[in-house]
């Protein structure tokens, strides 16, 4: 059992692995936990000590076979949480992710299946992002950002890259929620804008918009 610290941490040094061996940085975990470097550093040998990480002063930390079960738990946890609270008591997506960050941390394995039936073993949350199952297989989509693709593709949109309030408010604003069709009409050289063709409506969108939405095309 680990404590609500040491979990955030795990999935922090996931995160900035994008969910590999890739080594990251003190600094790095820092930026990401809003911790000054020292703390990172205590925490650092705590887990180390636990066996769930690789860590050698200066050489950065990877997560070993252990860490990286115990944090795409807590992914799955979180996500299955968000999910729950969208579908069943009626929040908005932008809404679910602190709540979904307290509710992680309950340890319940037979709760989390349970909930995981309940919900009919969905395979994204609600920004539309893969939940690991019960074995911790995640099944990835390829998906592509609007900022990477060409004039005239289309596709749906099926996830975000970005969490945020404001920015899920801003999609929501904009009508460019996940499953919504789009066409690129055209590419802005200008500014690196994008005009989009979306459902019904034409609109143009920023570079910095564009490359956090993803799509299937």
């Amino acid at each position: 059992m680990h404590s609500f610290t040491e979990e955030n941490y795990l999935k922090a040094i996931y995160h900035l692995s994008d969910g590999n061996s890739k080594a990251v940085s003190t600094n790095q975990i820092a930026e990401m936990t809003s911790t000054k470097a020292a703390s990172v550093t205590d925490m650092l040998k705590k887990l180390a000590d636990k066996k769930l990480i690789n860590y050698i002063k200066y050489q950065g930390v990877t997560l070993n076979e252990s860490g990286i079960r115990a944090a795409v738990n807590i992914i799955r946890k979180h996500r299955l949480w968000e999910v729950f609270l969208v579908e069943k008591l009626g929040f908005k997506w932008d809404e679910v992710h602190d709540i979904a960050e307290e509710l992680e941390h309950i340890n319940s394995e037979h709760l989390i299946n349970r909930l995981d039936d309940f919900l009919g073993n969905p395979a994204t949350d609600p920004h539309g992002d893969p939940i690991p199952d019960r074995s911790g297989t995640i099944q990835h989509k390829k998906l592509v950002k609007i900022s990477e693709m060409k004039q005239n593709d289309s596709g749906t949109i099926s996830g975000v890259s970005e969490h945020s309030s404001v920015f899920l408010k801003l999609l929501e604003k904009l009508g460019l929620t996940l499953g919504t069709k789009i066409t690129v009409t055209e590419l802005i050289e200008f500014d690196g804008s994008i005009m989009l063709s979306a459902q019904t409506k034409e609109l143009t969108i920023s570079r910095e918009v564009a490359k956090n939405i993803l799509v299937i095309l």
